[in-house]
């Protein structure tokens, strides 16, 4: 288990885009998913400001995100596809070939998990996944229970960001949200992931992640059986696990 705590905020976003940065110069030809929400929107930012700074060929390059919503349209802000487009794929400039999203609207959503999955295996398979931590343990969109053999599939949302979706978008109850994501399977295949998780709201389920039983009530603790995972951690986050630092 490699475990990096950074010391604040700020170095913690530094860290983590460089992860990415690092992955794109070490292999111009990296498939790299990505994940949004709160804790990579800064250094979603750092990564496009240092490509500003410092152009390098981001031409081969493939982006995706570990999921995605269903049932709503791109133009809504909070769309995966909407928000790695603005934050980092634009920005640095990635061909829009090499930019795989499944779409958010669609008759058959299991034909587009089969399709998105094909896509990262036909170019090789992940070669970097960068996963948030959901306050409920979930990766991805792999809410508690999700089994660990599961691959790319349409999952049920948290209840508490579903809620927020629809008073955002005025979807109505009877019209179906969901989000299509990398199964625990197809995530654990992934060549390198890189575990990102900052607060001390998140300190309780980090602790649990790493120092509980590998359980699919918990998902992302069975990333403890990755061999080539690294969780990085800003202090408020590691409070509890900071004797598992090396």
């Amino acid at each position: 288990m490699k475990l990096t705590i950074a010391k604040n905020e700020r170095e913690f976003d530094v860290a983590a885009a460089w992860r990415i940065i690092g992955q794109m110069l070490a292999d111009p030809r990296s498939v790299i998913g990505l994940s949004t929400g709160a804790t990579t929107k800064n250094m979603h930012a750092i990564v496009s400001d240092i490509y500003t700074r410092y152009p390098f060929d981001t031409s081969k390059v493939t982006l995706f995100n570990v999921d995605e919503l269903t049932n709503l349209p791109r133009s809504y802000a909070g769309c995966c596809y909407t928000m790695i487009a603005e934050q980092i794929a634009r920005p640095l400039q990635i061909p829009e070939e090499n930019f795989i999203m499944p779409p958010t609207m669609a008759e058959d959503f299991e034909a587009e998990c089969r399709s998105f999955q094909k896509a990262l295996e036909a170019r090789g398979g992940i070669d970097l996944q960068m996963l948030g931590l959901g306050m409920n343990g979930h990766v991805g969109i792999n809410q508690p229970g999700t089994p660990f053999g599961s691959e790319t599939w349409v999952s049920p949302m948290d209840p508490i960001f579903e809620a927020r979706v629809r008073r955002e978008t005025g979807v109505p109850p009877e019209h179906a949200l969901g989000g299509l994501t990398l199964g625990i399977r197809t995530i654990m295949h992934a060549k390198r992931i890189v575990l990102i998780a900052k607060g001390a709201h998140k300190a309780g389920m980090v602790r649990e992640m790493l120092k509980g039983p590998v359980t699919e009530a918990i998902p992302a603790s069975v990333l403890q059986l990755h061999p080539n995972c690294e969780f990085l951690l800003d202090a408020d986050a590691a409070k509890y696990v900071t004797d598992l630092a090396q």
